[in-house]
């Protein structure tokens, strides 16, 4: 299913070059390599450089699952294929917690 799936974004140029997390060979290493030589090549030229940098690893954690459902569509995925993902969201639940030393937090997300 995963192979499909990928197929039928890469032929129908769904995904950026960009998005290195969710193709093939394309690994966080290759990020890393692409920006370093940007910098690089930036300073060579007596550019400056900023930068800002985000943590959203856990942000797929407050998808809502009909967004991705209505998602997968405008991606053509439709029929069983739809049905095949939707029913392995449906149901599932993620929970986090943080702590500090004065609050506990818990965030509860999914259908």
């Amino acid at each position: 299913m995963q192979s499909r799936l990928f197929k039928l974004l890469h032929n129908n140029n769904i995904l950026r070059r960009e998005q290195y997390g969710f193709q093939m060979k394309l690994t966080a290493e290759n990020a890393t390599y692409k920006l370093i030589n940007e910098i690089l090549n930036a300073l060579k030229n007596k550019l400056m450089v900023g930068g800002i940098f985000c943590d959203i690893e856990k942000a797929f954690d407050c998808v809502s699952h009909d967004i991705l459902t209505l998602k997968l569509e405008t991606c053509r995925i439709t029929g069983i294929d739809k049905e095949l993902h939707q029913s392995y969201l449906k149901g599932r639940y993620q929970r986090v917690l943080t702590y500090n030393k004065t609050h506990h937090y818990s965030l509860l997300t999914g259908h």
